[in-house]
């Protein structure tokens, strides 16, 4: 005789559609408070120059508030690409490839974040 206690939790299958609609609206409001405190800093008295501009990033929290948006952004459109890739790409194997691919990219999108952020 088997016991099962705690919760059952489904091992297989889709089964996370309230996870991915909350981190949807998470990384969405993330993008939001960003555009606007880079609209309020664009607003600034000032003539808008590329020192002004790179001034804007220059200090340590913009650049880590600025890869932080660019995590959400990344995160968002995995949610995103992953979610039409299931509801409209039928065959397993045509759909792994385009994941590991969407993958890829977002990873090569990330190093690139990083690389222009702090000129690694």
């Amino acid at each position: 005789m088997s016991t099962n206690y705690g919760s059952k939790r489904v091992v297989v299958g889709a089964h996370y559609g309230l996870r991915d609609w909350l981190v949807q609206r998470a990384t969405a409001c993330l993008m939001a408070l960003f555009t606007v405190i880079i609209v309020i800093e664009c607003l600034t008295p000032g003539e808008m120059s590329y020192a002004k501009w790179a001034g804007i990033f220059a200090p340590q929290w913009m650049k880590v508030l600025t890869f932080v948006m660019i995590a959400s952004i990344l995160w968002h459109a995995w949610v995103g690409v992953r979610d039409v890739l299931m509801d409209y790409v039928k065959q397993m194997a045509a759909r792994l490839v385009l994941q590991v691919a969407a993958i890829a990219w977002l990873v090569g999108c990330a190093g690139w974040a990083l690389q222009v952020l702090w000129r690694i």
